[in-house]
């Protein structure tokens, strides 16, 4: 028996009465069937509704052959009459999105004739595919025009068509199809045959804004939201950027500045950094006799320290230089070099790695890495490596 789709009325049913036609237990969950529903089944990129069904919370719905089922987090009884309560802020705000994808699809394709391929609402942004790659001057210049179409506030028709009627029609479809087919259009923006839920007029999508996109399959991915998601994402930037500004002391309007300032000094303040650890690097190594080896500790070093320890021993010995500092995650990150006639640390490096459960490699002359292990066992091991 096929349920009764309610989800598709507008305005939208928030309350309703149905009858229980099965319940059957499906792991921790409930799949409960009724003669008619008010809950949306995920499909098409878009996610279920979510509610209540009597005490039982609606976690999921799905489409079945016709039947759509619910799974609860409670039984009900076959035959008994129950009453849904669907999340209607839940179903705006998915309305929203699906909505705002049709306006702003129809403006791609109508401008630069990108098919659609791809289309998910996430959690905090929905996702669109292109089949065509689209620049940033085109994206905003399609996103200009899509909230136009928002402004005007138009229309929006839902319509199922024979197979008949669509013989007649334009629209845009990722497959063939025969009929009845429901046909949603957005006046002056798209026309597309669609299974989801959506606003009844488009000034309710409030706002469509591309936060971001990347080159995906010869096309791009648009990062997208509309109405209270777009809301909601320029709040969190707001805060932000207000939490920057105060970090800063930079006033409102400054704060490109205020950050730009800021690397600047960084900047400087980092060469300045290196030019000191380059003179006591300089200090540590006059005290190196020639082929002698030089195996140090020294804390908060990072890679390039350690490269440039290593550098400043090699100048005074051609023995082994190694240079070792301890990391946040309680192993030693260290450098080896060697400048003495046909030398080759990667085998010493592999002992080394194998002995105190580290990892890393190099060049010839010059291996680094990181490794398990008390500097002054690590420091053991080596001399009596050299010496052997």
């Amino acid at each position: 028996m096929q349920t009764e789709a309610l989800y598709y009325t507008q305005p939208p049913v928030g309350e309703f009465t149905a009858r229980v036609l099965s319940c059957e237990a499906a792991g921790e969950t409930w799949a409960v069937t009724l003669d008619r529903t008010a809950f949306y089944p995920e499909g098409g990129g878009q996610p279920a509704d979510r509610g209540a069904l009597d005490g039982a919370k609606v976690l999921d719905v799905h489409e079945k052959g016709g039947e759509v089922v619910h799974s609860l987090s409670a039984p009900l009884a076959v035959g008994e009459t129950v009453t849904g309560r669907v999340d209607l802020a839940r179903r705006l705000e998915m309305s929203q999105q699906h909505t705002g994808e049709h306006i702003l699809s129809g403006m791609l394709h109508a401008m630069f004739g990108a098919e659609n391929v791809g289309f998910h609402i996430g959690q905090e942004f929905l996702t669109m595919d292109t089949s065509v790659p689209i620049s940033d001057e085109e994206l905003a210049e399609a996103e200009a025009r899509a909230n136009r179409v928002i402004w005007q506030d138009v229309p929006v028709q839902a319509v199922w068509h024979t197979r008949e009627e669509l013989a007649g029609l334009t629209y845009r479809s990722k497959k063939e199809l025969e009929g009845p087919v429901r046909i949603v259009t957005v006046p002056g923006a798209d026309c597309c045959a669609c299974c989801g839920t959506h606003v009844e007029r488009t000034g309710q999508v409030g706002m469509i804004k591309i936060i971001d996109w990347q080159n995906y399959k010869g096309g791009v991915r648009l990062f997208v939201v509309c109405g209270v998601r777009a809301l909601w994402y320029f709040e969190a930037q707001r805060a932000e950027a207000a939490a920057i500004r105060a970090t800063l002391s930079a006033k409102p309007g400054q704060l490109a500045r205020a950050v730009q300032h800021q690397s600047v000094e960084l900047e400087a303040a980092r060469y300045r950094a290196v030019q000191a650890e380059n003179e006591l690097f300089a200090a540590l190594a006059e005290s190196v006799q020639p082929d002698e080896a030089a195996i140090l500790l020294r804390p908060n070093l990072g890679p390039d320290g350690l490269r440039r320890l290593c550098a400043a021993l090699s100048e005074r010995t051609d023995g082994l230089c190694a240079a070792f500092s301890p990391t946040e995650t309680g192993t030693l990150a260290y450098a080896l070099a060697c400048t003495g006639p046909g030398a080759d640390l990667r085998g010493l490096c592999k002992q080394l790695n194998q002995a105190f459960s580290g990892r890393g490699g190099g060049k010839p002359g010059f291996v680094q890495g990181s490794l398990t292990g008390e500097f002054e066992e690590v420091q053991a091991f080596l001399r009596d490596a050299t010496q052997a």
